[in-house]
Order: structure tokens, then C-alpha cells, then sequence
């Protein structure tokens, strides 16, 4: 046995707090589900019970000797807490009118809360109201990520601590700090999720959608979630204005929200210096023209809006891991699936609601072979990796490649799991990159048109896992297994 000297008292004890402030947001699908007069009221009623009362016991009931926490804490914290979410996320799911198995309900949490997208459910229509906008809210909530909406309501975490839950959560390598607390940092953040949140959702209810439905896809959308309302996705409402509407907060969802505060107090230009926003505008153009040429070549272009809206919709949707589909786009051809490959992998910026690799690291990487090629002809020269005009630490560039590696690792290591599991290859190594990518698309089986409920229970565990990893980027649940961490 080693001894630790982590403060699993005070970690405890937030994370009774952080059961309360869910508690609090079950009673949205609650109360939802009293004005359409459903049944499920009462499974709500009850996780309300539960969650709160497993809250105040941790609360109330755990008094620790020191009330500091520092990186190791927050590292545990961050980890803990989204699987503890999910773990009572996943309640109404089996006490509503039609319950799911414990299998699928952890799995419809976790890939709610990671804004993964993955469902098992094929048919939406038989479920009520309130589990419909759970669903949805649980992507927000994850969007924004939990830790971060914490630090941001509970000041006594502007610590290391905090600091370090910060850097566990945001996506990416960047970190910037907005405010001098990251406390204020996390609180602007916030700010400026909710309001592009209501934006959203006036914008949508003055379509075709209504009020029920633009609030549901209000929270799928700039959480680039990709839960819908419909089996058919946006696709259901048949509706250009929604479309671009959607196109345009899910391209916001895919921007560092750092970069999203500075252009709203007017530093526009500043944001737009940034060579991952212009890298990542970049790869959406440069992925259009190739998305119609398939689409014109294949004979898929029967209207307008199959060369315009239908790719750049599906362009965005797969780079910022939101899901959504407005046509099947596995009708395009195989180049079109490649693509799709290659910007699920890489995603969308560091510190925005998407998941993926990260362009940042897609720059780092570029920057870095371009250099090892360089030194095979002059290897007594020094190069350095410059992004932003900045030399990058030669550790940062390291963890960089490390992340890259592990992540294809992971990738296969998933793949491989799958397919003990009698699961056809090709699915299985597309669903563990979908899972870990957080995007939620599917090929063949788990493809346009059904759902992961035919994975073994087994497998969803699995896809369960790769997802908590990706949304977390990897290190921040990796090093938990390492003997390291846990010894004083």
C-alpha cells in the first residue's frame, strides 16, 4: 500500500455540491413534464430526490480537516465528475414510462454530457417531453463543461486547484485566461454561452420550429450535441432558414470561445489574427469545393441547395462533432466518407464546445514535421515551432505529439475491443473513433437511419469510456491509472 495526501474529503464535498446544482437542472425536465401533463414527472421526481439527497449528504455530512485542494484534486474532480453525472444523469432514463436497461441509459448520459451525440434510440417519438429536453440539456450543460460552470458559481475553487481543473476541461492546448481569476474567466464564458443559447433559440422559434423544439435544438446546437427532437434530425423540418441557422451557431460552437468573448467587447480584428480561427475557416472552404465536385460528379445534385446549404451544413456539422445530418451523405460516395474521416479526427479549435484532435494540434503537428524534414538535411541546425508568432515550449510540442499518438491508440485499442464483441470491422473502428472524436456518426450498422442500440451492452461500456476520454482530451483521465498520481 502507498499513502496519498489528495484531500478526497473537500473533493467530496464538492462533488455533493455539484449533485445539487444538477439536481437543479432535472427540475426543468420536470416541470416540463407537468405542463404537458406526462407521467414521467414522477422519474424525475424521484432523481430529484436522489441526487439531492446524495448532494447534502456529501455536503453536509463531510467535514474535512483542510478545505485546499491543488492539481491533483482538480485532475480527480474533473474525471470523477462527469461519470458521477452521468451516473445520476442516467436515472430518469430508467424509471420514465419506457425505461432502458442500465447499459443504455449510462450510455445516452455519458454521450449527453460529453456532447458525443451517439443514441441508442431510434424511435423519438414515444418518449415524453421532459426526457426529450434532458437529453438536450445534459449536451448543454456538457458543452460549457460541468467543471467550468462550477468554478464559475463557486469561488472558493479560484485555486490551483481551480486552475487546474480549468486546464483539464477547456478542449485544447490553448488556455487562455480571460480575467485575472480563473473564477472570472469561467464566469464570461458562461455569459457569452448563454446569450448566443437564447439567441439561438429566438432565431429557430421564428422558423418553422416551436417554442418546445427551438429550445431543445437551442441546447443541441451551440453545445454542438447534435440530440434532435425528430428521428430525421434537422432534416425533419425541411427548412433552408433553419439550416443556415443552424450552419452558422454550429460554426460559433467550433470557435474558441475566448476568441468569441474578445470579437463581442469589439476586438474584432485581434480575434480574427488568430491563425487557428483562419486555419479552420480555411479547411471549411477548401472541404466545400471538394464536397460539391463529389456531390456533382456522383449525380447527386438534384437542387440548388444539394451544392450550397446540404455540404456546408454537413462540413460544419462533422467538424465541430455536432452530428447533425440533413441527408444521407453516405449516398455522396466513399471520397465524401474519407473527408468526413479526416475532420472528425481533427475537429474544430481548442476551447470551443467541439470535440476532436483540435486544428491547434493539427498546426503543431504540421509545424513540427515540416521542422524533422528540415533536419534530415541540415541536422546541426535549430528550429523551432512557431505558432502565433511565438516560440512553443519544446515540452508543449512534445505533449502534443504524445496526445496525437495516444489518441490513434485509443482509437484501435477501441476498434479491436469491438470486434471481440462479433461486431463487423469497419464499425467497430468507426464507432470507437466516433465515440472518441465525440461526434456521434456512424457507419454501416450504427449508420444514417439507426442507432448504437445494437451494440452489445459490453461495447456500449466501452464507447461509454472513449467518450469520457475524449471530451476530457485524453491526460486528465489517462493519469488516473498511473501509480504516480496516487502517491504522496
Amino acid at each position: 500500500m502507498f499513502k496519498t495526501n489528495i484531500n478526497l474529503p473537500m473533493l467530496l464535498r464538492v462533488v455533493g455540491w455539484l449533485l445539487m446544482i444538477e439536481a437543479a437542472f432535472m427540475l426543468v425536465p420536470f416541470l416540463t413534464c407537468l405542463i404537458y401533463g406526462e407521467n414521467d414527472y414522477d422519474a424525475f421526481l424521484l432523481s430529484i430526490i436522489i441526487t439531492v439527497g446524495a448532494g447534502a449528504l456529501m455536503t453536509f455530512g463531510i467535514h474535512p480537516a483542510r478545505h485546499d485542494m491543488g492539481k491533483r484534486e482538480g485532475f480527480l474532480l474533473t474525471a470523477l465528475v462527469w461519470v458521477i453525472f452521468s451516473a445520476f444523469g442516467m436515472i430518469p432514463f430508467m424509471r420514465c414510462h419506457t425505461p432502458m436497461s442500465l447499459s443504455d441509459s449510462f450510455f445516452e448520459a455519458m454521450s449527453g454530457f460529453t456532447t458525443t451525440g451517439a443514441s441508442i434510440l431510434e424511435d423519438m417519438t414515444h418518449l415524453s417531453h421532459g426526457i426529450v429536453i434532458w437529453r438536450c440539456l445534459m449536451q448543454w450543460i456538457g458543452g460549457m463543461g460541468i467543471i467550468l460552470f462550477t468554478v464559475a458559481v463557486l469561488p472558493m475553487l479560484n485555486s490551483s486547484g481551480g486552475m487546474a481543473m480549468f486546464n483539464a476541461e477547456v478542449t485544447g492546448i490553448t488556455r487562455e485566461k480571460l480575467r485575472p481569476r480563473v473564477s472570472q474567466t469561467a464566469m464570461s464564458l458562461w455569459q457569452l454561452y448563454i446569450t448566443l443559447t437564447v439567441l439561438l433559440i429566438a432565431l429557430l422559434w421564428l422558423g418553422p420550429m416551436n417554442f418546445f423544439e427551438a429550445v431543445c435544438h437551442g441546447f443541441s446546437t451551440i453545445s454542438t450535441g447534435g440530440f434532435s427532437t425528430e428521428n430525421d434530425s434537422i432534416a425533419a423540418f425541411h427548412s433552408v432558414y433553419i439550416d443556415i441557422v443552424v450552419t452558422i451557431f454550429m460554426f460559433l460552437g467550433g470557435v474558441n470561445f475566448a476568441l468569441l468573448v474578445k470579437a463581442a467587447s469589439g476586438k474584432i480584428r485581434s480575434a480574427w489574427s488568430n491563425d487557428v480561427l483562419r486555419t479552420y475557416v480555411g479547411i471549411i472552404g477548401v472541404m466545400m469545393v471538394l464536397f460539391v465536385i463529389t456531390v456533382i460528379v456522383n449525380g447527386q445534385a438534384r437542387t440548388w441547395q444539394d451544392v450550397t446549404i446540404a455540404p456546408l451544413f454537413q462540413i460544419v456539422s462533422t467538424m465541430t462533432s455536432t452530428g447533425y445530418t440533413v441527408s444521407n451523405f453516405e449516398n455522396w460516395g466513399a471520397f465524401v466518407l474519407s473527408l468526413v474521416f479526416g475532420m472528425m479526427f481533427f475537429g474544430a479549435c481548442a476551447g470551443s464546445t467541439s470535440g476532436g484532435a483540435k486544428i491547434d494540434r493539427l498546426i503543431f503537428l504540421q509545424k513540427y514535421v515540416k521542422n524533422e524534414l528540415r533536419k534530415c538535411v541540415h541536422p546541426r541546425q535549430v528550429y523551432a515551432v512557431r505558432v502565433g508568432g511565438k516560440v512553443m515550449p519544446t515540452e508543449l510540442v512534445a505533449k502534443v505529439v504524445a496526445f496525437l499518438c495516444f489518441y490513434v491508440i485509443l482509437i484501435m485499442a477501441g476498434g479491436i475491443a469491438l470486434t471481440a464483441l462479433n461486431i463487423p470491422l469497419v464499425d467497430s473502428f468507426f464507432s470507437s473513433f466516433s465515440a472518441i472524436s465525440n461526434t456521434g456518426l456512424g457507419a454501416g450498422v450504427t449508420g444514417y437511419g439507426s442507432s448504437y442500440e445494437i451494440i452489445p451492452a459490453a461495447g456500449k461500456w466501452i464507447l461509454s469510456f472513449l467518450m469520457l476520454v475524449g471530451r476530457l482530451e485524453i491526460f486528465t483521465v489517462l493519469i488516473l491509472f498511473t501509480s504516480a498520481f496516487w502517491k504522496k
